[in-house]
């Protein structure tokens, strides 16, 4: 069974730690019960990463997608969350593990960033075949440019029909 942990930084603030279990119930009610959907802190709040890894495997998770709730391709979302799930599924070796990228350069946030400015989109952003830079090169958005996510998204699926 797939299951999908939200991870963020975690606050000292609750409320702060409390939109991530908002947003993995939102999430949990667009998947339905086919997917588990879990939510966990790197640090600052409970659970943490490794409580999220536990809660999945006992809901019987056996493909665990993890996504770093998070805008860019930093620190934390491209090295410290990637090391502390390592650790966390070490115990689990029969899990399939993934932790995608960032959220990145993606067409629905700069929607949500239109409509909270209250500003009506002229055009869709939609397309996820090009980079978005300024200059228009390739890969210098980091990681979790679309394009460049999309890309390997579509390089994973064509590795795993191998």
């Amino acid at each position: 069974m797939r299951a999908i942990l939200l991870i963020d930084h975690g606050s000292v603030k609750p409320e702060a730690n409390h939109m991530l279990d908002c947003v993995a119930n939102l999430l949990q009610s667009m998947v339905g019960p086919e997917v588990i959907v879990r939510a966990a802190h790197m640090e600052l709040a409970e659970p943490l990463i490794p409580q999220g890894v536990d809660a999945c495997v006992e809901a019987g998770a056996t493909d665990l997608v993890v996504f770093p709730y998070m805008l860019s391709p930093g620190k934390h979302s491209t090295r410290d969350i990637p090391r502390i799930v390592g650790e966390a599924t070490r115990r689990y070796p029969a899990l399939a593990v993934r932790v995608t990228a960032a959220f990145g350069v993606h067409a629905k946030l700069a929607e949500v960033v239109a409509e909270r400015a209250g500003v009506e989109l002229v055009a869709s952003g939609g397309d996820c075949t090009r980079c978005w830079n300024p200059d228009g090169t390739i890969g210098a958005c980091g990681d979790a440019c679309c394009a460049r996510t999309a890309a390997t998204d579509n390089a994973e699926r064509v590795s795993a029909r191998s």
